[in-house]
């Protein structure tokens, strides 16, 4: 047995491996994107601390950028693989459940981005995790979860309907407590007009899990609550999913204050579905297997598409429509532009110039750039794949010496 258990952890731990390997390969593939410029040099918040002392030890890179966030990811993934040491029965079940978890697409993405869905995934790891060793509550950590992120609110809420199903009072309270500091300190966005997004939620859920994926993670849900084998998981995941939903009838929700306390149900779809499987006999078991490997070949090509997405440009008439088209070809444009000793530039586009100045090209009145065409441009920039024209920049002198 103790074999058969290193042989898997070893494997494990080889795959984690090379996942972290090709995620530091695409980080330096990717662009910064506007957003993620804001948080380097513009706003003031705990992503823009993260990001700016890793740029401040490695420096300002794309690797340097993205490097905490592969970091967190690697937490979160060997935290997980720690949390689940004694959920399966079988070693094997839980390769499989870790491996699903290590390559699902928007744990991928939130490992490549910058953004706090990550650190909420590997926070709330480390919650369920000291309470299953424990059994009981951290408070020190609920209280250090408000000052983390927004996102957390949904995760006190959470807690708040796990107490009063268990009649835990004093969790009780100091979830709604929580719940209502975490509203007063960041608000609800209620603005623009009503507008439903149910559908576009559903489709984004879908890019997160890969859509079968996501579909038994609906049918899990629903089959382990019916079951009453209601856990703290289960409350978390639950309340997550039904109130971005509920939300998207009325508004866009950003997913990311979701989505990471959405992922973290996975263990138990891969058990359920295990335990299906297991109590047919073999004979009736090949619908079962079919689904699985359709189920994982849409996976696998669902994380080949995150990682390298380029060909996507290929099937598409805008370019503009691409999911990662905001992470795209900006530092091809700066190495073009000091390529010809071009340093500093206006344009209209301010978007633009912030994501440009992270690549040490400054704002300046020597030349001027655009995305539209001009009259006496001095030079063109056409980023292209496999010959199909994706993005094209102007370039005019303002000074002529």
């Amino acid at each position: 047995m103790s074999l058969i258990k290193n042989r898997y952890k070893y494997f494990f731990y080889f795959i984690l491996f090379i996942v972290l390997l090709v995620l530091l390969i695409t980080a330096n593939t990717l662009s910064i994107s506007y957003k993620e410029a804001l948080n380097v040099f513009v706003n003031n918040s705990l992503l823009s601390l993260i990001t700016n002392t890793s740029i401040y030890i490695f420096g300002q890179n794309d690797i340097a950028l993205r490097l905490p966030f592969i970091f967190f990811y690697s937490l979160s993934v060997l935290l997980m693989h720690l949390s689940i040491q004694n959920f399966f029965k079988y070693e094997k079940d839980r390769f499989i459940s870790i491996l699903v978890f290590m390559i699902l697409p928007g744990l991928l993405s939130a490992a490549l981005l910058v953004n706090s869905a990550i650190v909420v995934t590997f926070f709330t790891i480390l919650y369920v995790y000291y309470f299953k060793k424990t059994g009981k509550h951290s408070y020190l950590l609920l209280c250090l979860f408000l000052f983390i992120d927004n996102s957390f609110a949904i995760f006190f809420l959470a807690l708040f309907f796990f107490s009063l199903a268990n009649r835990e009072n004093k969790l009780l309270v100091i979830s709604l407590i929580l719940f209502g500091l975490s509203m007063s300190i960041y608000g609800f966005d209620t603005g623009g007009k009503p507008k439903g997004f149910f559908v576009d939620t559903f489709g984004i859920y879908a890019s997160i899990f890969s859509p079968l994926l996501f579909i038994y993670f609906l049918y899990s849900i629903y089959r382990i609550g019916v079951k009453g084998e209601r856990t703290l998981i289960w409350y978390i995941s639950t309340t997550s999913l039904l109130f971005s939903l509920i939300f998207s009838m009325r508004q866009r929700v950003y997913i990311e204050d979701f989505a990471p306390f959405v992922v973290i149900f996975l263990p138990y779809m891969v058990r359920l579905y295990l335990h299906t499987l297991r109590v047919r006999l073999p004979l009736f078991r090949d619908k079962h297997n079919k689904l699985a490997i359709i189920t994982m070949t849409v996976l696998f090509l669902n994380v080949f598409l995150t990682i390298y997405s380029k060909p996507v440009y290929l099937l598409i008439d805008n370019p503009q429509k691409h999911f990662a088209y905001q992470y795209d070809f900006v530092k091809d444009i700066s190495v073009f532009l000091k390529k010809y000793s071009i340093n500093n530039v206006s344009s209209d586009d301010k978007k633009l110039l912030l994501r440009l100045k992270f690549y040490g090209i400054e704002k300046g009145d020597d030349y001027y750039i655009s995305t539209t065409p001009m009259k006496n441009y001095y030079k063109k920039i056409r980023v292209t794949y496999s010959g199909k024209d994706i993005y094209s920049l102007y370039i005019k002198k303002m000074r002529y010496e």
